[in-house]
C-alpha cells in the first residue's frame, strides 16, 4: 500500500507531517482533502484505523462546526460522517495512512510511528 497523506497545505501540522514524511525518503501519495474529501468508506476506514468516533476527528473550532449545530450531541456518527463529507474543512488534519496503521499528525513526530 502506498503511503497516504490528508493533506492541507495552510497548515503549519500538515506540513510538517510533509516534510517528516520527505525527509524519510518515503513514497507517498498527497491527498489535498479540502479538494478531493474521502468517500463515505474511506472516511469509515480511516476512523477506524484511528479508534477514533467522527466527533473525534472533527475540527470543533471550525466556524462550519457551529453554523451546522454539528454539537448537538443527539446526532448520529453517519450525520457526523456525512457532514465530514460534504464540509472536508471538519475533518482533523494531517492524517496519515501506511501498511501499519492510521495516525493523526498533532504532533508531526506521530507520523513516524507508522513509517
Amino acid at each position: 500500500m502506498t503511503t497516504k497523506i490528508y493533506h492541507n497545505a495552510r497548515c503549519s501540522k500538515s506540513r510538517a507531517t510533509l516534510a517528516i514524511l520527505e525527509q524519510n525518503n518515503k513514497e507517498f501519495e498527497i491527498i489535498n482533502y479540502l479538494e478531493a474529501p474521502p468517500n463515505e468508506a474511506e472516511l469509515v476506514s480511516l476512523l477506524s484505523g484511528l479508534g477514533l468516533s467522527a466527533r473525534e476527528l472533527m475540527r470543533t473550532g471550525e466556524a462550519e462546526y457551529k453554523a451546522q449545530n454539528l454539537a448537538d450531541s443527539s446526532l448520529s456518527e453517519q450525520v457526523l460522517i456525512k457532514a465530514m463529507i460534504a464540509t472536508p474543512i471538519l475533518i482533523e488534519r494531517p492524517i496519515v495512512k501506511t501498511d501499519k496503521g492510521v495516525v493523526i499528525g498533532r504532533p508531526p513526530e506521530n507520523a513516524l510511528s507508522i513509517l
